[in-house]
């Protein structure tokens, strides 16, 4: 849990750091230097929908060949955690930046490598599934644990009527097939 605050932290004073855009802590703050108040254009903030893990499928288990629900045969589970997003609009679409915190552990029966893990990305608003992309995405698996950070820049949206409301959200999890 230590790792997981530290590497949250590290990642937010990143954030931080890039954020500035001039060394100077006072560049900009004279009367001189503002915009004219009637030059200012005004900006309507588009809704960013939350982003909610899907319970059911925000754990995915690998097993080794024919050892479907064996744990002696389990090569790694993975599991998602924490998640944000960042949006940004124009006119007619809302683009949103997706990323979550994931973490991979090995199995009785892992094999080191790369692994290709499948995520699934879906913008509901309410019951209507607004995007859906299953991702197949690369993490490298050690034969102990890591953590690894899913980012899916380019989910779009309609920034209009029939596209988002304050009942759109962000469903992140595995695609993980039925057993049926």
């Amino acid at each position: 849990m230590a790792t997981v605050t530290r590497m949250l932290l590290s990642v937010s004073l990143l954030a931080v750091v890039a954020g500035c855009s001039s060394s100077s802590p006072t560049a900009g703050l004279s009367a001189a230097s503002a915009p004219a108040a009637e030059a200012a254009t005004p900006v309507v903030q588009a809704f960013c929908p939350p982003v909610v893990m899907r319970e059911e499928t925000a754990i995915y288990r690998s097993y080794a060949r024919g050892g479907q629900d064996n744990p002696e045969k389990l090569a790694y589970q993975a599991s998602l955690a924490e998640a944000t997003r960042q949006c940004t609009a124009n006119e007619s679409t809302i683009t949103i930046n997706v990323v979550a915190q994931g973490r991979i552990v090995a199995g009785p029966a892992v094999s080191a490598g790369q692994v290709n893990l499948p995520v699934l990305v879906e913008v509901v608003d309410g019951d209507n599934v607004i995007y859906s992309q299953k991702v197949s995405f690369p993490v490298e698996l050690p034969t102990a644990g890591t953590q690894f950070i899913f980012s899916k820049p380019d989910v779009q949206i309609p920034n209009a009527q029939g596209g988002a409301s304050r009942f759109t959200r962000v469903r992140l999890g595995f695609d993980i097939p039925s057993k049926n």
